[in-house]
C-alpha cells in the first residue's frame, strides 16, 4: 500500500474531509469534524487508528506491527505499521472500525446522514 491508496480508501467514505493541522507532514482525516486516522505523508511509515479499547489490546497482543497509539490517547489509540506484516485488507479493515467508532459518537443527525449516504 502506498499514501495514495491509502488516502483514496479514507476520503472515499462519507463525511470525510483531510486536513494538516498539527504540520505539514501529519494528514489527518476526518468525519464530520472528528479525526479517526493520522498519518505521516512524507515517511507514511504507520497510521494512528482510533479503536475499541479492548479491542486494542487484544491486538497489540497479537501483532508486533500493532502498538499503543504514538503521541494519541493510549487506551483509544493504536499506531499501526506499515513493516508488511500486516495485508492492507486488515488495515483497511481496522481503518473501517476506527471511522465507525467515530460516528458512533457523533450527533443523531450526522450519524442519520452518513447511514443514508453508505
Amino acid at each position: 500500500m502506498n499514501i495514495e491508496e491509502f488516502r483514496d480508501f479514507c476520503i472515499q467514505k462519507y463525511g470525510v474531509t483531510e486536513e494538516l493541522p498539527f504540520d505539514e507532514n501529519t494528514l489527518v482525516f476526518k468525519v464530520m469534524g472528528k479525526m479517526f486516522a493520522l498519518v505521516d505523508v512524507d515517511l507514511f511509515e504507520s497510521v494512528n487508528l482510533k479503536c475499541d479499547p479492548e479491542k486494542a489490546i487484544k491486538l497489540r497482543e497479537k501483532y508486533d506491527a500493532v502498538t499503543a497509539g504514538f503521541h494519541m490517547n493510549k487506551k483509544h489509540w493504536n499506531t499501526i505499521e506499515f513493516d508488511g506484516s500486516l495485508s492492507d485488507q486488515e488495515i483497511f479493515h481496522w481503518v473501517n472500525h476506527s471511522y465507525e467508532l467515530v460516528v458512533a459518537k457523533l450527533p443523531k443527525k450526522y450519524r442519520e446522514e452518513i447511514n443514508q449516504n453508505k
